[in-house]
């Protein structure tokens, strides 16, 4: 508890423990799991000091030790009335214990699981770190499978994911930044980045707008992430969520800026740009040329998702020319019986298929995934044979429900299930046309985009040649010399110019690489 930190407001604390006392018990007293403690330290029963904490927010063990080591300092000390602080933190020096000295720092110690120790006649209390009871243990992340990479997620303890980051970033530099957010819940949020790397101008506008949140309750990152992104009417997510501490880690050495929020193991970083959303960790941890690959399905995938019910549409319903006449003719045979129109059994279809997506998400994990896939695989051949549906239909459907799993940001995902039954309405409107008429706004929307004042096509738009080495392909470690546009123009150089591959080293001086 930082000194500096304390409410202005707050009353100063007198020094009577009877006093003090009652100002808690007026405050939590009424709480089952408030437990006071006091300490005596005369055979007659006078007590001269207190222990208050939260049942559960503390570790019992150490608590108890607590309680065990102060009744011997009293006893020992005749003279307890006069007990200086210094004496009391020689005691317990195997504690890094530290003061409140309002009345506010006092209620808001035990609030976090820390235990508050009040002597008579001391105008301060000490707070004793004996955080504990129920934590979830590192585990790996549930919702970003993890191929090749460290198997360890962020759980919803700040400390724990700040220590993650730190195992794998040990510099002086990282910089980590707390604050508390929300009236009522008193959430502990930190803003982490790289001093020398960050952006100096982000940071300073992230922190800003952190600062500008006045708000009940902080339960979850996503609150933050409304409080501050950019782009409020626009679909497309301008900050990246993950649960994986590696993840954070590359972002933080490419100048990025991560946000953590307690009681949450999602992580938000920015800024970030639309491509960002296409990348996944896996990427720089297996060879170049399968990492490329993978990005370049991954981006035709996210067409796929975007455009194919669109496209099948426009072409079913008014440019069946653009079709080959063999095509043509199976198509036109299958929705022979089909009583409903393109657009229509297209809306039906992708709705269902979204219901009992949510369906599997809500079900017990034990039988959602097996009802999702039974549940589509019988409805989608129930309705093909009896005729509300063609075949074609849910083929197309389920390719595109498959091709939107590629892309490893949900956040994205999400975006795209939503534009694209807009883009089907203006398609079954006016067919291709209408596709265009919903593609190009969405592109000038795209270009006018701002993530925390980095543009979210960067670097194609303003166009940057010398960035395009991580961006569509990824280029070998030894070629990308230069960090992403992110951190400005600040220390740009992430490795030596000098830098090369085993292979070209062996042969500038003409030898044989296995000699």
């Amino acid at each position: 508890m930082n000194k500096s930190s304390s409410n202005l407001n707050s009353k100063k604390l007198s020094g009577e423990l009877n006093t003090t006392l009652a100002i808690i018990d007026e405050r939590l007293g009424s709480n089952s799991d408030f437990i006071l403690h006091k300490l005596t330290a005369t055979k007659e029963g006078v007590y001269q000091a207190a222990i208050c904490y939260i049942d559960g927010l503390v570790d019992q063990q150490l608590v108890t030790k607590l309680i065990s080591d102060m009744n011997q300092v009293f006893w020992d000390d005749k003279t307890y009335t006069s007990m200086k602080p210094n004496l009391f933190k020689v005691q317990l020096s195997a504690l890094s214990i530290s003061s409140v000295y309002t009345e506010d720092d006092l209620i808001m110690s035990i609030l976090n699981g820390f235990a508050l120790v009040i002597v008579q006649g001391v105008n301060e209390a000490f707070v004793i770190p004996v955080n504990g009871g129920l934590r979830r243990a590192v585990e790996e992340p549930t919702s970003q499978t993890v191929i090749r990479g460290p198997k360890e997620g962020f759980t919803e303890d700040i400390t724990t994911n700040i220590a993650l980051i730190r195992r794998k970033i040990k510099s002086p530099n990282l910089c980590v930044k707390s604050q508390v957010i929300g009236r009522y819940t008193q959430t502990k949020v930190s803003l982490i980045y790289i001093d020398g790397i960050a952006n100096p101008e982000v940071v300073k506008e992230i922190s800003s707008r952190l600062n500008s949140i006045d708000s009940d309750s902080i339960l979850e990152s996503g609150y933050i992430e409304e409080f501050i992104q950019d782009g409020i009417a626009s679909p497309f997510p301008t900050m990246l969520n993950t649960e994986r501490p590696d993840t954070v880690a590359g972002g933080l050495l490419e100048g990025l800026v991560a946000v953590i929020v307690d009681g949450t193991p999602f992580v938000l970083i920015a800024p970030v740009t639309f491509f960002r959303f296409l990348v996944s960790s896996e990427d720089y941890y297996q060879r170049f040329d399968i990492s490329s690959f993978l990005r370049i399905v991954r981006l035709v995938s996210f067409f796929i998702a975007l455009l194919l019910p669109s496209l099948f549409i426009a072409t079913t319903t008014f440019q069946q020319e653009m079709l080959p006449t063999t095509l043509l003719i199976t198509l036109a045979a299958q929705r022979e019986s089909t009583p409903l129109p393109a657009l229509l059994e297209a809306f039906i279809m992708e709705l269902t298929f979204e219901i009992i997506r949510e369906a599997g998400v809500r079900m017990p994990r034990a039988i959602g995934p097996a009802i999702s896939i039974v549940g589509a695989l019988v409805l989608g051949q129930a309705a093909v044979q009896a005729g509300l549906v063609s075949a074609a239909m849910v083929i197309v459907v389920s390719f595109t429900a498959i091709a939107n799993f590629v892309l490893p940001a949900i956040n994205m995902a999400a975006a795209i299930r939503l534009l694209r039954f807009f883009l089907m309405f203006f398609a079954g409107t006016f067919g291709l046309y209408g596709i265009l008429i919903g593609t190009v706004p969405l592109l000038v929307h795209l270009v006018s985009l701002e993530s925390f004042g980095i543009p979210y096509l960067a670097p194609l738009s303003p166009f940057n040649k010398s960035k395009l080495k991580d961006l569509f392909i990824r280029v070998p470690w030894w070629k990308m010399k230069t960090r992403p546009v992110m951190n400005g123009d600040k220390n740009q150089k992430r490795q030596s110019d000098k830098q090369k591959s085993f292979a070209q080293r062996a042969k500038d001086h003409h030898k044989d690489p296995l000699s």
